[in-house]
């Protein structure tokens, strides 16, 4: 997984926040089933509060982007060390399996950014109900 985003190539390194992992559960994710993206982070300063945006792309495309509160995503307000930041998402059923991009830009009060983490995905269909799997 790549933790740095394109943007903001000068500012490599004096992020706030340093991304340890990424876990992905389920992996591959399936579509209309929640999925829960696990990243582990240290943070150099106290942060009190912020906003999460999550951005999904699709082969490169755009496709989503939501706005979450930092405090929803982990518990403020964050002490200096380690945290955990949980994002849970429903991908809905008619998302198509493939390969997926999700970014996730933090920015905190009187902070502009935070850290920009993207890392890859991959989708596979749910299976419906009516069919019979091999075991």
């Amino acid at each position: 997984a790549s933790f740095g985003c394109r943007i903001n190539h000068d500012n490599k390194g004096n992020y706030v926040v340093k991304v340890d992992g990424v876990d992905i559960s389920p992996n591959p994710v399936i579509s209309g089933k929640p999925a829960t993206f696990t990243i582990s982070a240290s943070t150099s300063q106290a942060i009190t509060g912020g906003k999460a945006v999550i951005e999904v792309y699709f082969f490169g495309f755009h496709i989503h982007q939501e706005t979450h509160d930092l405090c929803e995503e982990t518990s403020c307000p964050v002490t200096v060390g380690n945290f955990v930041l949980s994002h849970n998402e429903v991908l809905p059923g008619f998302t198509p399996p493939g390969s997926y991009k999700l970014k996730m830009t933090l920015s905190g009060a009187g902070i502009k950014q935070l850290i920009c983490i993207s890392f890859d995905f991959k989708i596979n269909f749910g299976a419906s109900e009516s069919s019979v799997s091999d075991s």
